[in-house]
């Protein structure tokens, strides 16, 4: 019967009320080191999981924020301990720390848990700067997924210290549509500010890195098809995921895991992804790869930012042929052409943080 009764209390009623109770604690739970410095800028939601793509987001969120604001102490609050992290931070904060959450595809009902904790970290902070870094937003057509949206332009509308960053024009279009009263930016997956192409290695054979959840495209069929594909061209091929499921990792495991996947990237002469992240890892380390939609439109639509550049093919509707003729282009060229910088699209948001929020 009590397991039922906790079944009927959504998520977000258990976080507040976890939340609450952490109000008559004393600060010796939360066990991270918080600098006490006249400017601090908050990294929360900072992914400690084994999802790379978003352990890449939080690496490249802070060293964009490190060399931006070089005048902050930057600290990452582990989404693992966002309640803990949330509380501690509410009793030191300062008028001017700034708020900052992670980017990533997790603004929508589709990771309602992700969500709430976004939310709460606005509801919590009213006075402060917050950053809300590019996202994909998406709350879907469902009853719940329109009330989740109602909850969302309430929270969101009601803080006036609030810059949302959109990673791609959709996501934007729905900023300027829905939340108008908060400013927007449209600049690129944060990712994308890194160039991770030294130390360079001998290329050889294929990587594939494709999804098995509830985000891919491909059809059994097509998968198959495509690793015959591949294996007619390569010697070898190997599997290698952005998902490590792994959770709860320190600092040194997240930086290490992601090196290692960069380096496994930048040795192959080819990888086959339909991964967001593996795109973007692939142009980060001016890697060839072919890349194929998943369910949503997170990949067509952050294409768009490096759609020149010259190691990214993308198939924009999978058939054998269109898979061979994207082998056979990246077999002729040659790709170790300068990597395109995206870095000075975000130059607006420092200007729009400091004198404009």
């Amino acid at each position: 019967m009590l397991k039922k009764l906790k079944n009927l209390i959504s998520h977000k009623s258990k976080v507040k009320l976890l939340l609450f109770r952490l109000k008559f604690k004393s600060n010796s739970y939360f066990n991270l080191k918080i600098p006490n410095s006249k400017k601090r800028i908050f990294i929360f939601l900072a992914a400690d999981y084994g999802n790379l793509g978003d352990v890449a987001i939080t690496y490249a969120q802070h060293k964009f924020l490190s060399s931006t604001f070089s005048d902050y102490i930057i600290t990452e609050i582990p989404i693992s301990q966002s309640l803990m992290g949330l509380e501690h931070v509410r009793r030191i904060i300062t008028k001017d720390d700034i708020i900052t959450t992670v980017g990533g595809g997790n603004m929508g009902d589709l990771y309602e848990h992700i969500e709430n904790f976004r939310q709460l970290v606005i509801e919590n902070f009213p006075d402060n700067k917050i950053i809300s870094f590019p996202q994909t937003i998406d709350f879907s057509e469902t009853i719940s997924g329109l009330n989740a949206l109602d909850t969302a332009k309430s929270i969101y509308s009601k803080h006036k210290r609030l810059l949302l960053l959109a990673r791609e024009q959709k996501t934007f279009d729905f900023y300027q549509k829905h939340f108008p009263k908060n400013k927007s930016l449209l600049v690129p997956d944060i990712v994308m500010s890194l160039n991770r192409v030294d130390p360079k290695f001998e290329r050889t054979d294929a990587v594939i890195c494709l999804r098995e959840d509830k985000e891919k495209k491909l059809t059994n069929e097509q998968h198959s098809e495509l690793l015959s594909i591949v294996a007619g061209h390569y010697k070898n091929y190997t599997f290698r995921d952005t998902h490590i499921g792994t959770n709860f990792m320190g600092l040194k495991t997240r930086v290490s895991e992601l090196f290692s996947i960069w380096d496994t990237f930048k040795k192959a002469e080819i990888v086959v992804t339909d991964r967001l992240h593996g795109m973007i890892f692939c142009f980060v380390t001016n890697t060839p790869v072919i890349v194929l939609l998943n369910s949503n439109h997170k990949v067509q639509s952050s294409f768009e930012w490096i759609r020149n550049a010259t190691n990214i093919h993308l198939i924009s509707e999978y058939s054998a042929k269109n898979v061979q003729n994207a082998i056979d282009q990246i077999q002729s060229d040659t790709f170790e052409n300068k990597k395109q910088n995206l870095l000075p699209k975000f130059d607006e948001i420092k200007e729009i943080v400091l004198n404009q929020l």
